[in-house]
């Protein structure tokens, strides 16, 4: 009998904190690798969109079309994304849960891979910065949110778990192979949120 294969999981490497996702996913057993143009993702078997600015990883992506190699025009990155996100699993922590939601306040463009509406930067400013431990669908033991200029998650359609909240708002939800989260999991010491992304990778 072989060896279960590791998975690889890009992680979008435009902007953000794409380092501390990849050393989180290290620490996991993972193999990584940098998403940086659509050919990219057909070397994984899921992806991470990290926390940022939204507006600035979609005005990268969008931009694309065009690979740096070749005058040969192809997909871009935003065209490529929308298909994987409906076919492989898809972690997207703050300003990736930005990019998945169906619907963004103020209005921007999304993929509209999970059914929900988000609010950004609802928690505040950079110096509303906060550490918080609830519960959660994850275990027993308390999940770390560190949240940090987040979003929140305004509503939920009816095919959307929701798996944390924080002050009745959900801030961890999950729907079919996408897993949205308004929180930083791989700042703090919480594996358990990469861990489920690399559970639908099986």
């Amino acid at each position: 009998m072989s060896a279960k294969r590791s998975p690889t999981i890009g992680v979008l490497g435009l902007q953000g904190a794409y380092q501390a996702h990849m050393t989180r996913l290290h620490l996991l057993g993972a193999h990584t690798r940098l998403i940086y143009q659509a050919r990219d993702l057909d070397q994984v078997d899921g992806i991470v969109l990290p926390g940022g600015e939204s507006t600035t990883m979609l005005h990268f992506m969008m931009e694309d079309g065009i690979r740096p190699d070749s005058t040969e025009e192809g997909p871009s990155l935003w065209q490529a994304l929308q298909r994987f996100v409906t076919q492989k699993p898809v972690l997207g922590t703050c300003a990736g849960l930005i990019l998945l939601a169906k619907e963004v306040v103020p209005q921007q463009s999304s993929l509209g891979a999970l059914d929900v509406v988000v609010k950004r930067n609802a928690y505040g400013r950079q110096r509303d910065s906060r550490i918080v431990y609830a519960e959660s669908e994850l275990g027993d033991e308390l999940t770390e949110m560190v949240f940090i200029r987040a979003p929140m998650i305004e509503q939920v359609g009816p095919d959307v778990e929701v798996l944390a909240y924080r002050d009745e708002h959900p801030v961890l939800v999950q729907q079919g192979n996408v897993i949205g989260c308004a929180f930083h999991p791989e700042l703090g010491r919480e594996m358990r949120v990469h861990q489920r992304l690399l559970s639908l990778c099986d």
